[in-house]
């Protein structure tokens, strides 16, 4: 199993959302986050100078079985990608365990419904 954590432009959620669902990814947690990008520019509104280095993202979170890995990522770069700087990152952890609280499964199967499957 791994943890996927993708941190992306907070006007690209609803696309990834939509990625994601279609790679039969249906469970995810999500974050608003700000960081501090390593471009440092200025941006001019109404004759202010407004310092555009924090940025506004949103941090997606999920667990996949190992052979979901790579769909999943690129599922989040196909629908995050705009080619220009600030599109983001993604990171991959891995996990030891995963346990089901309401029936104590443990490993991959507590990820998913394993009637599905069948």
């Amino acid at each position: 199993m791994k943890k996927i954590e993708a941190i992306i432009r907070k006007t690209k959620f609803e696309e990834v959302k939509e990625a994601l669902l279609e790679a039969d990814i249906e469970w995810f947690s999500y974050y608003d986050v700000r960081g501090v990008g390593k471009a440092r520019q200025g941006r001019i509104y109404r004759g202010v100078v407004y310092d555009t280095s924090y940025i506004e993202r949103i941090l997606i979170s999920i667990v996949v079985r190992d052979k979901n890995v790579e769909k999943t990522i690129q599922a989040i770069i196909k629908a995050a990608q705009t080619g220009e700087i600030g599109d983001g990152r993604i990171f991959v952890i891995p996990v030891e365990d995963s346990i089901r609280i309401r029936t104590g499964e443990r490993g991959d199967i507590a990820l998913y419904n394993a009637e599905q499957e069948k």
